[in-house]
């Protein structure tokens, strides 16, 4: 037997692997322009790897999925934690979606994994479970004090969530012209504030109280071109950005 021969299958393996990191970091970037719902086949190609490859390595789309987000996805059992542990159940509570909020913004795939059921992914449904308990608790904790009004439930608060969640990637990739010059029209339109999501966040929030907290909403409201933008991004007819024109 030749070298060659007996280094065959170990070099087979060290390839196997490396197409594998390769079709992780791909999907990943891919995921996170695209969403979820993304074709496998541009992942493949990112990849420098054939369609054939793709799924020896991963058979469905849950499994790539999961693979994807798994370590990822902690992060928020993590910050769920911290929010039951926490001596003001408000607080607790506001701290939480607002960094389930700061995730939801930081890429669209991240975003369809936490608001929507995608079945097969375990880690997803751990993390969806892990979710509902702990504003289960929380709210129970703030019903017990008064300061949520008594009929909400939590599944209330998750379809709340998940709504506006939704809307989260639209309101962070909304842009539109740069700021007016010398002799723009007035009203020409300016870039929504890349936290955008904190203002209806707050206002979804304070309709949950008994009683209205004073102070302003954290960040300025939307122009009316602006709020164009954000719906024409809500759309299916938005342009993806593996579909644009090269340079565009």
């Amino acid at each position: 037997m030749t070298v060659g021969a007996r280094d065959g299958a170990p070099r087979q393996r060290r390839d196997a692997r490396r197409n594998r990191e390769l079709l992780l970091e791909a999907a990943h970037e891919v995921f996170t322009e695209q969403g979820l719902d993304a074709p496998l086949d541009v992942i493949a190609r990112r990849a420098g790897v054939g369609n054939a490859t793709l799924y020896r390595h991963f058979p469905t789309r849950a499994a790539l999925v999961d693979a994807v987000f798994r370590d990822s996805l902690t992060g928020t059992m993590d910050a769920g934690e911290r929010a039951r542990r926490a001596p003001d159940a408000w607080a607790g509570l506001t701290a939480y979606l607002e960094a389930v909020f700061s995730t939801l913004a930081a890429d669209r795939g991240s975003n369809d994994l936490m608001t929507t059921h995608l079945r097969g992914v375990g880690s997803l449904e751990a993390v969806h479970e892990h979710n509902r308990g702990t504003v289960d608790a929380l709210l129970s904790r703030l019903r017990d004090e008064g300061t949520v009004r008594a009929d909400v439930t939590t599944e209330d608060v998750l379809f709340g969530l998940a709504a506006l969640g939704r809307a989260v990637p639209a309101l962070t990739a909304a842009t539109t012209t740069p700021p007016p010059t010398e002799g723009a029209a007035p009203g020409a339109a300016t870039a929504a504030p890349p936290d955008a999501w904190r203002r209806p966040l707050a206002l979804f929030l304070a309709g949950l109280r008994t009683a209205p907290v004073a102070g302003p909403l954290p960040v300025p409201a939307l122009t009316a071109a602006e709020l164009g933008e954000v719906l024409r991004e809500l759309g299916p007819h938005r342009t993806r950005a593996g579909d644009r024109a090269p340079g565009a």
